[in-house]
């Protein structure tokens, strides 16, 4: 029960710090568009001595305030309120070389769940099967892509995925036909990929 009164009082003070914000923040917008209090007043039916109070900081926002003087400013509400922006979603790793292979990292998050983006050359490789503890996931995007998991050596094309505990014996890479592209999925033992995808055995019908 105390940590939830702390929190709260955290997230009460945060809330009033943006509000705090909001006062100075309408006056500076207003004389950016050379608004008077009286013409915003006009413009929105909020009195002049709400609109004072409210640059000053003696009132406290409310939509209901908010909404026209933003209509009357013509800018979004979350201009008034300083939101803060929504961060670059784009993720810019720089590509890691190892063993001769590249990988593009796709997640940014350590721990858990792990993506890259795969290079293999072509290259002539004798298998080396190891284990590790982790689940892995693979689709090939390009290219063919030799995969040895335990007594099974299979060769997956463009289009195909695998998935396997990498507590058996695996190993992966080049066929020495040409290079191939594939992303990776990674995570800690017994956290397997929402996909459930396999390649489809030669006996099987597509």
């Amino acid at each position: 029960m105390n940590d939830g009164v702390r929190h709260g009082a955290t997230g009460d003070a945060a809330t009033d710090e943006v509000l705090a914000d909001v006062g100075p923040r309408l006056r500076r917008i207003r004389k950016e568009r050379g608004a008077t209090l009286a013409g915003l007043s006009e413009a929105t039916g909020i009195s002049v001595s709400t609109l004072s109070r409210l640059e000053s900081g003696l009132r406290k926002p409310s939509l209901e305030l908010l909404l026209p003087i933003a209509r009357a400013h013509q800018v979004a509400l979350d201009e008034l309120v300083g939101a803060p922006p929504v961060g670059d979603p784009r993720v810019r790793a720089e590509p890691i070389v190892r063993h001769g292979r590249t990988y593009w990292p796709l997640t940014r998050q350590p721990g858990g769940l792990q993506a890259y983006k795969v290079f293999e050359p072509k290259r002539t490789a004798e298998p080396d099967p190891r284990t590790h503890e982790g689940y892995e996931w693979l689709y090939v995007l390009s290219g063919r892509l030799r995969v040895v998991l335990g007594g099974h050596d299979v060769v997956m094309e463009a289009g195909e995925a695998a998935e396997f505990d990498t507590r058996v014996p695996h190993w992966f890479g080049s066929t020495g036909e040409g290079p191939a592209e594939f992303l990776s999925l990674f995570g800690p033992q017994g956290e397997r990929m929402h996909v459930r995808a396999r390649p489809k055995g030669r006996g099987e019908e597509a």
